[in-house]
């Protein structure tokens, strides 16, 4: 047993060095070097403030447009078509200064403060700024049901985000009856492999998202071939294996600390500004909306269609019974980790995309990752992507009317409600419950 033992630490140690020089060789570039990059390159960052500059119908062009926030200043000129756009960095609110020494004479602002605005980028990832020429009349604000309808389309768009990694959390509850604090890392390491191959080594942008799936999916095998499959062979009970998955959580969201530095990764860049209605959103977007939706569509067919899907349905209900049958459970809990991580992976590629990615991207959204699959019901997919849909609805509507910084205290009381009046969630069932 000692032989048997001492070959296992030695498989484990060669495991860990082999993926340690695997870092090494993908993060070559130190976090100074990252940083350098995005900061000489505007292409690459996430938000973007646009504009038209016209005085009845008629476009003004050549004039000067300056973006500043802090000590942070980006310009731009107004085209042919009075149009510009600025692509910034950061988030929060940018001031947007017009030049007036640049404005033809022929056209003259509305009112002497006319030439500054203000790009409220808190809750999106693009700002329009309108400034006003010609007549002085104020311009409309936005209805309550125009803001409901900007609102719901960004809930949307998050719900889907939050579906495809919770739907892994719950594909690894149901399976091994694992709550895994470390799988926000996996949404964190997708963000920062897709930055670093599409962004900073300038791959193509599929080839880019495929590495960031593949390395989260290495990451999901890693973890249970090196930490889960051990444990249960031990008989570990869950509450102490969740207590491990947290301390590895700390871990992992260091390591990746210590290789991708504490700033924040920028990585759309050049996309185009598309009006749907009230709603400015971007082609990044709306693509990202449509491969959460296959991504979603995919996931159904395959645990309901597939063999090997049936197969994890059967494990879930009852693992016993399953390996009675025939069912390889261990082989199956593999496959499952590995959908999970390459799900979770895609999720964070997403995210990455159409906002910003840091070292702990992953952990701020753990806990709605966890909302979302109580409030849907532990252990079913279905219910995990509906969950997450209430959530992101909740976060993003509730802006509404209570200031950004609290709107994940809005789907947290939603899941506290939800918890007294129906444990087993929307769609679990009571005996999931203890």
């Amino acid at each position: 047993m000692s032989q048997l033992a001492a070959k296992s630490r030695t498989r484990a140690g060669a495991l860990l060095g082999a993926i340690a020089i695997l870092f090494s060789i993908l993060l070559g570039a130190s976090p100074a070097m990252a940083q350098a990059h995005t900061a000489d390159d505007p292409s690459t960052y996430a938000f973007t403030i646009a504009g038209t500059l016209q005085e009845k119908d008629v476009p003004i062009p050549g004039v000067t447009i300056t973006a500043s926030q802090d000590a942070k200043s980006f310009q731009t000129k107004s085209d042919e078509f009075g149009e510009w756009t600025i692509m910034v960095p950061t988030d929060g609110h940018w001031k947007v200064t017009l030049d007036t020494t640049t404005i033809p004479k022929e056209f003259h602002l509305a009112t002497k403060d006319g030439a500054i605005g203000e790009a409220d980028l808190t809750q999106t990832d693009f700002a329009a700024v309108l400034f006003k020429f010609g007549s002085a009349a104020p311009v409309q604000a936005q209805s309550i049901w125009e803001q409901l309808v900007i609102r719901v389309f960004a809930g949307f768009n998050f719900g889907l985000m939050l579906a495809i990694a919770a739907i892994g959390i719950t594909l690894i509850y149901g399976t091994t009856g694992l709550n895994n604090f470390a799988h926000g890392e996996m949404v964190t390491l997708g963000a920062m492999i897709m930055w670093l191959g599409y962004s900073f080594l300038h791959l193509n942008i599929v080839v880019a998202g495929l590495l960031a799936v593949l390395a989260a999916m290495a990451f999901g095998w890693f973890q249970d071939a090196a930490i889960w499959r051990p444990l249960r062979k031990r008989r570990l009970g869950l509450n102490q294996m969740m207590i491990v998955s947290i301390g590895f959580g700390i871990v992992s969201r260091y390591v990746l600390l210590l290789f991708f530095g504490g700033d924040t990764k920028d990585m759309s860049g050049g996309q185009t500004i598309i009006t749907l209605g009230p709603i400015f959103t971007s082609n990044t977007t709306l693509i990202s909306m449509a491969i959460s939706v296959v991504a979603l569509i995919g996931v159904a067919l395959f645990l309901t269609r597939t063999r090997i899907g049936k197969a994890t349905r059967a494990v879930s209900d009852n693992a016993s019974l399953a390996a009675s049958t025939g069912i390889d459970v261990e082989k199956i809990i593999r496959i499952v980790w590995l959908v999970a991580a390459a799900l979770t992976g895609l999720a964070g590629v997403l995210y990455g995309l159409q906002f910003q990615a840091n070292w702990s991207v992953g952990f701020d959204l753990l806990l709605l990752l966890f909302a979302a699959v109580t409030l849907g019901g532990l252990g079913t997919a279905l219910g995990a992507a509906v969950g997450a849909l209430i959530i992101g609805m909740v976060v993003e509507v509730s802006t509404i009317w209570m200031p950004s910084e609290l709107k994940y205290v809005s789907a947290l009381l939603i899941l506290i409600v939800i918890l007294v009046v129906r444990p087993q969630g929307v769609l679990g069932k009571k005996q999931r419950i203890g």
